[in-house]
């Protein structure tokens, strides 16, 4: 990562700043700007709890019983943590979370719960959604706590004007209001709040802040817009500081508190709000980072990395400014923050309203060549991606959900030098630079800062520049094969709407040129993939994976399903209809939804997929045959953005030596996080004590014989010489597992050549450089061959008028087990 300039030659903190007592040193790392020692000592810091009367029910502050120094160390943690489980993130070093000044009274923007008694707060610790009062609320702006005090005197006894504002909802009583949204704006210097509207109470020339307040009311009970509007200007001038008042609509049964729409009843529409040295347009309801003082640290961040940019390619802009791509941009924000630093900038934001509120700001204060423009990031980004447009720096600062997938290949096909991602969710954050190592993009460190103290929260900064993708982690090898771990968002072979493939990164391995796919693997699958060395490897291969092998899957899915089962349905392809069969087992159940392993026999296109949708469990994450609602709160609660299907194992007979062959590869970190976010640390805990996520063996082993008594054998592959190939007679293997064409593709070579290590592994070629990201939880032992004949190529029959509805043959449930077993035992068959 490229530093830029020294420390301290960008101020990014209002004075009072410091670092003093927290562990932090910004001189470690230039990208942050240099910051002014405080003038005593501050509550939080050395070893100084912040004591609030609410903390034993809030569930507002989680960390507000540790010292300030250990609140950092929990969030450097968490960063780290988030990193663990993608190998391509290993050598990333997560630096000091950067603190926050102050660490009390800071939020500027709250949205308290209403309970039926009018109570006005946040819900409590245990769960069950119960108000808690906080009054006496630590972390909120001074000017947040007096409008809140003031509100929680005008609820317990309501004007009959405010009335259709103020009482609160009950869902088996009556009453409207559910929320409310403070925001607190800070003008600019040159416009104070206008003290003459009526109702408006005076704002001191030298604090200049304002307050806009959105009341959030159940919509089937709401009045009429004209007795809102009535109610909305009798309450105004109630309200300390308060510059509008506006009513934001809530569907029934929507999770969010916030609904789509918001009516301003009285007062401005919009107030223009100070971070920095540059303002926004903020609006009713609209994004703001929580602390004013950090979010503008962030803009410095920013502006010292592209001017580090600036002076490093000076020589080929030809004097040009940089030209900035801002996205997620919401209300402009940063994209002003960085044109009026005179860089170029496109900003895009789907959202029209934030975006008009951007234009507006930006002529404001002269930057009228900033470019704005409204629409999906993704297909935005693409059609840039077509034209000669260029971009020196892609700015990122998108929701908790992070970047979408056609979002991160978009911004990798535009090729820009540098990114720069601003996260605000660290799980989010590792799953996305995972996939941009893949894509050709890479960071030494990620700079963490503490946006939101008191609480587990925290945001980071990193600045991903080009690089050569890794190579894939190889977890066999021999003289005809290599089994490797295929990403998610990766075709194994090319195709034009992806940026890469498998095997254009298994290229880079040794010996790694021209491989060729000896089975399918979906583009949004991740887990093992075989990848032969040779046309005559391919076919032996083949013919192993249709005769004795299993590929055996991990699959979460939508609901409870039985506790195994098998489902038997003809599936439709190229024209032509083939039997198939998928067996399955249920292995936990976590938050109403079922984790499986799979077993598919026949091995059709989105088999596991189809025949789980069939029977009413389709896979969590899986756009074509899943379920709407639950794919959108997976992917906004959970981070999933994608089929939650993980080729875990595979099982074979060794086509040369008939020894039984396992390879596992574990669970990849974005299916980790998605089940830890939704059912906590113990599901995770309860599969790896099942051995059902794949082995973290770090080396590979021999196993005994099957058979008792027998002794351990070590392998040795015979050469490809000693071996005739298959006579032209051969039975093929069934069409099923036979390649299309279109996985054939000719050699692929890539300049770029694997690094080496020294340390050989049992099953590798003596003299042979060992791949680099070494053996991991091979096995191999003497297996029983099959006496089953080798399977027929499958018949083809005539499309019925109906399909017939899939059988679903259930099993009963297994014994406990207390030794560990291979993932599919003998009762699976």
């Amino acid at each position: 990562m490229s530093t830029g300039a020294g420390r301290g030659e960008i101020d990014g903190l209002a004075e009072g700043s410091s670092t003093e007592g927290t562990g932090y040193d910004p001189s470690k790392s230039g990208i942050l700007p240099a910051v002014v020692k405080s003038k005593g000592p501050d509550e939080g810091r050395s070893g100084v709890v912040v004591e609030c009367k609410h903390a034993a029910e809030c569930a507002g502050c989680p960390l507000i019983e540790l010292d300030y120094n250990q609140q950092l160390a929990t969030k450097q943690g968490r960063v780290s943590g988030a990193l663990q489980h993608y190998p391509a993130l290993e050598k990333i070093t997560t630096l000091p979370v950067a603190p926050a000044e102050p660490i009390t009274g800071y939020r500027g923007r709250a949205k308290l719960v209403v309970s039926p008694g009018g109570a006005i707060g946040l819900y409590d610790r245990s769960g069950h959604h119960d108000v808690v009062d906080i009054p006496g609320c630590r972390v909120l702006a001074p000017s947040l706590a007096e409008v809140a005090s003031v509100l929680r005197s005008l609820i317990a006894a309501p004007p009959t004007a405010a009335r259709p504002l103020l009482l609160p909802y009950d869902p088996l009583g009556g009453g409207v209001l559910r929320a409310i949204d403070l925001r607190e704006v800070n003008l600019p210097a040159a416009k104070p709040a206008d003290a003459t509207a009526k109702g408006t109470q005076p704002v001191e020339n030298e604090e200049r802040v304002g307050v806009l307040v959105t009341f959030v009311l159940q919509r089937d009970r709401s009045c009429s817009r004209e007795e809102l509007r009535e109610a909305g200007r009798a309450i105004r001038p109630l309200l300390p500081r308060v510059l509008g008042v506006a009513a934001n609509f809530h569907d029934a049964e929507a999770p969010q508190i916030l609904g789509a729409e918001t009516l301003v009843l009285d007062g401005s529409l919009q107030a223009e709000d100070t971070i920095g040295a540059t303002f926004h347009v903020a609006s009713f309801g609209s994004f703001v980072q929580a602390h004013r003082g950090q979010a503008a640290r962030v803009h410095s961040v920013l502006l010292r990395q592209i001017a580090a940019y600036a002076a490093e390619t000076q020589a080929s802009r030809a004097g040009k400014a940089p030209r900035v791509l801002d996205l997620y941009g919401g209300s402009g924000a940063i994209s002003i923050a960085l044109a009026n630093a005179k860089n170029r900038v496109t900003m895009i934001e789907s959202f029209a309203p934030a975006t008009h509120n951007a234009r507006i700001a930006a002529e404001a204060q002269g930057l009228g060549d900033l470019d704005v423009r409204t629409g999906d990031v993704a297909e935005v980004v693409a059609n840039l991606a077509g034209t000669d447009e260029k971009f020196d720096v892609v700015v990122m600062n998108p929701p908790r959900r992070g970047v979408s997938p056609a979002a991160r290949e978009a911004i990798a096909r535009l090729g820009a030098p540098m990114l720069i991602y601003v996260s605000c969710d660290p799980d989010t954050l590792a799953r996305d630079l995972d996939h941009y190592a893949r894509l050709g993009y890479a960071t030494s460190e990620i700079v963490p800062l503490d946006m939101i103290p008191l609480t587990e929260e925290v945001e980071s900064i990193v600045v991903l520049r080009r690089s050569p993708p890794p190579p894939p982690r190889v977890f066999y090898e021999d003289d005809d094969v290599v089994i490797v771990d295929k990403g998610p968002h990766e075709p194994v072979t090319p195709q034009p709407e992806y940026t890469g493939s498998l095997l254009s990164r298994a290229a880079h391995l040794p010996n790694g040129a021209g491989v060729l796919p000896t089975h399918r693997l979906e583009s949004g699958t991740s887990g093992l993939c075989v990848l032969a060395k040779n046309e005559r490897a391919r076919a032996m291969w083949v013919q192993a994976l249709s005769s004795s092998g299993r590929l055996i899957y991990v699959v979460a899915v939508k609901g409870v399903t039985p506790s195994k089962g098998a489902i038997s349905r003809d599936l439709r392809e190229d024209g032509r209809t083939y039997p198939a069969r998928t067996r399955y087992r249920r292995l936990a159940v976590a938050s109403g939804h079922s984790i499986l392993r799979a077993i598919p026999d026949g091995g059709r296109t989105h088999q596991i997929r189809r025949h789980l949708a069939a029977i009413g469990h389709p896979v969590l994450g899986d756009e074509r045959y899943g379920h709407v609602p639950t794919n959108r709160y997976f992917e906004e609660k959970h981070g999933l953005d994608r089929s939650f299907l993980h080729l875990v194992r595979i099982e074979v007979n060794h086509p040369r030596t008939g020894m039984r062959l396992l390879v596992e590869s574990p669970l990849p970190g974005d299916l980790r996080g998605a089940i830890a976010r939704a059912t906590g640390p113990s599901v995770l805990r309860f599969l790896e004590q099942k051995h059902a996520l794949g082995d973290q063996a770090p080396m590979s082993t021999t196993m005994p014989s099957s058979q008792p008594g027998s002794m351990q054998v070590p392998i040795s592959i015979p050469p490809p010489s000693s071996i005739s190939p298959p006579p032209a007679s051969a039975a093929l293997p069934p069409i099923s597992l036979q390649m299309p064409p279109s996985m054939s593709p000719p050699s692929i070579t890539l300049p770029m050549p694997g690094p080496k290590t020294e340390r050989p592994g049992p099953l590798h070629r003596s003299g042979s450089e060992r791949p680099p990201s070494g053996y991991r939880s091979i096995t191999e032992r003497p297996g029983r061959i099959s006496t089953r004949p080798p399977q027929t190529p499958t018949t083809v029959v005539p499309m019925p008028k109906i399909p017939p509805p899939p059988t679903v043959i259930t099993e009963p449930e297994e014994p406990p087990r207390t030794r560990r077993s291979p993932i599919v035992s003998g009762d699976d068959e």
